[in-house]
């Protein structure tokens, strides 16, 4: 028996929503969250709907502990705190680690990852160009147990960009309440995440009594950084510094303590190579002498 013109068009009519479903925008699904302590938020090609955004687990964290970060230990304490604050259920702010590139700002989140983990702490790496979709994730992760750190590394925007005002929204501002499960944790080398440009100057303003008030361009810049309620700021390394750095990192790869002070005139012609005495730097050299000595990563 023939299937009647309304059978008919019902079963086309669910085969083309079927076609549909497939290339329209998928919502963000929840990912194996036993897979890994650490996760990306990657956007991957969705047909002709463009992209969809999927969390991945990050399978092979690097392992940072927060005893092997030195010479840095104002900053470890106020992160450190900050960070036990959230796992606890306890109030805490999002913070802003700014300052000079390889003076360990996103080694010591990654140590914190590391340190409380065991308590629930896991981490999720957004890029800049991904943050238009912090909501949608935040709402993923609000009915769950742990607690999130967003990851921004190494951001900062220039003029006009769409995670600029999504950043803004989440961090203070949107009509949204804040997820309580959730912190923004960001580093940059500008302490507004804005370029600054001479021509701003122009735009202070002077009162009669000597006082200075910043024009309506140089206030926008300063706030989405004001936003964050914790700014961590890192600095340039003495010599002195660096090379205890250097040295730290030569034990944790067992280099030998009576060889250690023997490696510093090699560090000192490293960093200046390189024009830089960070504890990048210092890691760098550390892993290079340990690995010509033989040692193992």
């Amino acid at each position: 028996m023939s299937s009647s013109p309304l059978e008919s068009l019902i079963t086309r009519a669910e085969s083309l929503l079927q076609r549909l479903e497939q290339v329209l925008p998928q919502p963000l699904q929840q990912p194996d969250w036993d897979a890994s302590i650490a996760f990306r938020y990657r956007k991957r090609s969705s047909g002709f709907a463009g992209q969809t955004g999927v969390l991945e687990p990050v399978r092979h964290v690097a392992e940072m502990r927060l005893e092997d970060l030195q010479e840095i230990d104002g900053q470890k304490e106020r992160l450190v705190r900050n960070t036990e604050q959230f796992v606890a259920g306890r109030t805490a702010n999002n913070v802003l680690l700014t300052g000079s590139r390889g003076t360990g700002k996103s080694s010591l989140i990654k140590a914190c990852l590391h340190a409380y983990a065991p308590q629930g702490l896991r981490l999720i790496e957004v890029d800049k160009a991904d943050l238009v979709d912090l909501p949608d994730i935040a709402e993923l992760v609000a009915g769950r147990p742990e607690k999130f750190i967003i990851f921004c590394d190494d951001l900062s925007f220039d003029e006009g960009e769409l995670g600029y005002k999504a950043l803004k929204s989440m961090l203070d501002g949107s009509v949204a309440a804040s997820t309580p499960n959730v912190l923004i944790y960001a580093t940059s080398n500008r302490r507004h995440l804005l370029p600054e440009y001479m021509k701003e100057n122009l735009s202070y303003t002077h009162t009669p009594d000597g006082e200075v008030h910043p024009g309506e361009v140089v206030e926008e810049k300063i706030s989405l950084s004001e936003r964050f309620g914790l700014w961590i700021s890192f600095y340039p390394f003495s010599q002195d510094e660096y090379l205890a750095i250097v040295h730290q990192w030569l034990r944790s790869l067992d280099v030998p303590e009576n060889e250690i002070a023997a490696a510093d005139p090699q560090a000192l012609v490293w960093a200046l190579e390189r024009g830089s005495r960070s504890g990048r730097v210092a890691y760098q050299f550390a892993r290079d002498y340990a690995g010509r000595r033989g040692q193992q990563a």
